[in-house]
């Protein structure tokens, strides 16, 4: 019987991540031939190469003297000496397949035009400097959301009804403006008008030197972006908690509970709370990793330096690598969250469990 029990869920868990990976292969497959326009990207750039060498060799005196059929004939041996050695030089669907296991073994290469803040190429470096700006940003916003909508919707729960809880159902339909739109207004408030916040950017210019004064900074920098999304989801995640609470709260154990004489917070605690934990934590733990792909409108109206901004500006010069290495980034911090989540609910879902005994 322990055998029995513990087979199971190793069994499922093993099955669960290999078909997430199959998911995270197929997904970082069409994120790759997507992103290459089908191999029009990868034309665009043996353009830009033999461009180049053209240039190059037409501009440099020791080739000026000779014929043209021997200056085209050193164009063209170069044009596929650089080819070869970039892997231009076979069929793009060769080539995708390559790309896909490069990036499945987080070998993400080189970018063709952006650069890190120390001049690199390496797409892994582009993405770990601005990932913790990311983190420190979107983060911090999904758990204040996340304790904020918790607490109120479990009030508003309690007081079914009432002006309080009417007035957040007439409001959640706002909740339908993006975060942005509210930054755009919180700006011109609080930077245009009373200047009393910077408009945009992460840190002052010129940075502090002082690492507490350098932290105000960038704490300074973050509350427009920070309350544009807390308030763009503010009411609707209000009235989402609230409406997701009542319906256990209707449940027959609950009224159980009520018949009882229990206490209203024990009810709360054990019969409400308890049995939401793991749509709860599904929604939090997807929505945090979520928020780690960053926002590239509200990183471009604040200026704020994270991955959605690295997007944007990959995107706007068809930078496939950088575009190819974020989604890869993101898919695999979902799948292992997903897994994990898989997980946690052997322990706290005793549905779950019982399937397994």
């Amino acid at each position: 019987m322990i055998k029995m029990s513990v087979k199971g869920p190793i069994l499922f868990i093993v099955k669960r991540a290999i078909a997430l990976y199959l998911i995270v292969v197929l997904s970082v497959y069409i994120t790759i031939v997507i992103a290459n326009l089908g191999g029009y990207v990868d034309r665009i750039t043996q353009a830009q190469i033999l461009e180049d060498i053209t240039f190059t060799i037409k501009r440099d005196p020791q080739y000026r003297g000779l014929p043209p059929e021997e200056v085209d004939r050193i164009i063209r041996d170069t044009y596929e000496l650089e080819l070869k050695k970039l892997g231009l030089d076979t069929p793009f669907i060769v080539r995708s397949f390559r790309y896909l296991v490069n990036g499945l073994t987080l070998d993400l290469g080189r970018a063709l035009y952006l650069t890190s803040d120390t001049g690199s190429r390496q797409v892994k470096l582009i993405i770990l400097e601005r990932l913790p700006q990311t983190v420190m940003l979107f983060t911090t916003a999904s758990v204040l959301n996340f304790f904020i909508h918790l607490f109120l919707g479990l009030y508003l729960s309690r007081h079914y009804g009432g002006k309080l809880d009417k007035l957040f159902i007439a409001l959640s339909p706002t909740s339908i403006v993006p975060g942005w739109l509210y930054g755009l207004f919180l700006i011109m408030i609080f930077a245009s008008i009373l200047r009393v916040l910077p408009y945009g950017g992460y840190v002052d210019v010129p940075p502090p030197d002082d690492p507490v004064s350098y932290g105000l900074s960038v704490l300074k920098h973050m509350i427009l972006p920070l309350s544009s999304w807390i308030i763009s989801g503010f009411f609707m995640g209000v009235y989402g908690s609230r409406t997701f609470y009542l319906i256990f709260s209707t449940e027959d154990y609950v009224t159980v509970a009520k018949a009882k004489g229990l206490p209203p917070r024990i009810i709360e605690r054990r019969y409400i709370l308890r049995p939401a934990l793991p749509p709860v934590i599904t929604s939090f733990s997807l929505g945090l990793i979520g928020s780690w792909g960053g926002a590239i409108i509200t990183e471009t109206v604040f200026n704020w330096p994270g991955l959605g901004k690295v997007m944007r500006d990959a995107i706007n010069s068809m930078d496939t690598p950088v575009i190819v290495g974020e989604v890869i980034i993101y898919a695999y911090l979902l799948a292992i969250t997903v897994l994990l989540l898989d997980i946690l609910y052997l322990f706290i879902d005793p549905r779950i469990r019982a399937r397994f005994r």
